[in-house]
């Protein structure tokens, strides 16, 4: 069975995300504890909230580095704040830095009388390469729960794995080796979203 941790810096959606993933075959650990994250086979890195907090919350806990570190060795799944905590750093809060494992900038969406912010909602998703193995038996545009008023614009446009309109297209899901981020909540999506989660419990890397 696939040992996954489920990283906890006091941010993420763990409750949800952890029983999809169970549902889907993975043994769960719910940590921050690097030694229980250096036995698991993969890693899931959650967030909810904002970006400075987050990124105080991933500091304080040490969480910061494991990232670091799991993306050179380990597949890791990134959503929602953790999928934009990648970036170099976010227009939110009057400006605040992310991690910077990627170039790149969080945005926020564009105030207009026509567009409610936040994104929240189901809204259909866009595979770019629908060969990589996260979209198995995926179909072209399925739909994918979203909660979020802020997107990410990677400099190197090859990381986009996904992309989704609102207004505007953004990226909503990318991609490099063993690592793959998606901006929806997959465990809040029921059908196509617990594909995924089994997308990534069964990736051979």
């Amino acid at each position: 069975m696939t040992r996954i941790a489920l990283l906890d810096y006091g941010m993420g959606n763990l409750h949800s995300a952890g029983k999809a993933l169970e549902h889907v075959g993975a043994q769960v650990d719910i940590t921050n504890d690097p030694k229980i994250i250096a036995q698991a086979d993969k890693i899931v890195f959650p967030g909810v909230g904002a970006m400075r907090d987050c990124i105080q919350g991933m500091q304080a806990s040490g969480i910061d580095q494991v990232i670091r570190d799991a993306v050179l060795n380990k597949p890791v799944l990134a959503i929602c704040v953790g999928m934009q905590a990648l970036l170099e750093r976010s227009e939110e809060n009057g400006g605040s830095d992310a991690l910077g494992i990627f170039k790149g900038t969080v945005k926020e969406f564009p105030k207009t009388p026509h567009l409610k912010v936040p994104h929240m909602g189901w809204n259909k998703v866009h595979q770019i390469d629908s060969t990589h193995p996260m979209w198995n038996n995926i179909e072209q545009d399925a739909r994918f729960y979203f909660v979020h008023s802020f997107y990410v614009e990677p400099e190197n446009q090859d990381l986009v794995a996904a992309t989704c309109d609102y207004g505007l297209p953004f990226c909503t899901a990318i991609h490099q080796e063993n690592l793959f981020a998606t901006q929806f909540h997959p465990e809040k999506s029921h059908t196509a979203g617990l594909q995924l989660l089994k997308n990534f419990v069964e990736w051979k890397i």
